[in-house]
């Protein structure tokens, strides 16, 4: 199986197809590469691809720190060097996406380009930072578990079979990991990912034809 071995942390990742242009397929909050699968076959087709699982998801190593998202931008500059990808188009789903975009920042000459699909709110309003407060105190409480399923329930999937394998997959990353990538510090930071964004050198591309409250831990108050 294979492991790119990051000093302290292994990342597992699959890489399939061939072609100058590499897509690098990087997941959400509590998911894994499994999330991106129908893209990752896709476009092995005629694409270079590669889908990997984020430090503490999947079949990766998970630490007990490092989960901020400038600690996960350079895992995957690391990644990159190590696996040897050059110039690939970073491809991010929902946290994935706001980790594109600190990777750009912090590492401008390594993607080629940036497709954001959901990434939730890049320049977050009060209103959604006290949101997100207010679902990490629930999430690290002592019903973090039936808090984390009942977000994942309210993805949108309307397929019953995905939308249960959906709730399956989030749930299964270990609650401690869950909330190690705190949401208040994830909302918090993509504050910064704003000016970052600014920074950024990559072409980017944001997917937001998702309904708006997808993301938002609003979704449960209803």
């Amino acid at each position: 199986m294979p492991y790119a071995e990051l000093g302290a942390v292994r990342l597992y990742y699959e890489r399939a197809g061939s072609g100058e242009c590499e897509l690098l397929l990087v997941h959400g909050w509590c998911c894994d590469r499994t999330a991106f699968s129908p893209q990752f076959d896709h476009f092995a087709r005629t694409h270079a691809v590669t889908a990997l699982d984020l430090r503490g998801c999947g079949r990766s190593d998970q630490p007990e720190d490092g989960y901020t998202i400038p600690d996960f931008a350079d895992d995957l500059a690391q990644f990159c060097a190590v696996v040897g990808i050059d110039r690939p188009v970073v491809i991010g789903h929902s946290l994935g996406g706001i980790i594109g975009v600190e990777l750009a920042a912090r590492h401008p000459s390594l993607p080629r380009a940036l497709v954001l699909v959901d990434p939730g709110p890049i320049d977050p309003l009060p209103e959604t930072v006290k949101l997100f407060d207010s679902f990490a105190e629930q999430l690290e409480g002592p019903s973090g578990e039936d808090v984390r399923r009942l977000y994942a329930q309210d993805m949108g999937a309307r397929d019953e079979d995905l939308a249960r394998w959906i709730v399956d997959l989030m749930c299964a990353a270990p609650l401690p990991t869950a909330f190690a990538v705190n949401p208040r510090r994830r909302c918090l930071e993509r504050c910064r990912c704003a000016r970052a964004l600014r920074r950024a050198h990559a072409a980017a591309s944001c997917d937001a034809r998702c309904e708006p409250r997808c993301n938002s831990p609003a979704r449960n108050q209803a």
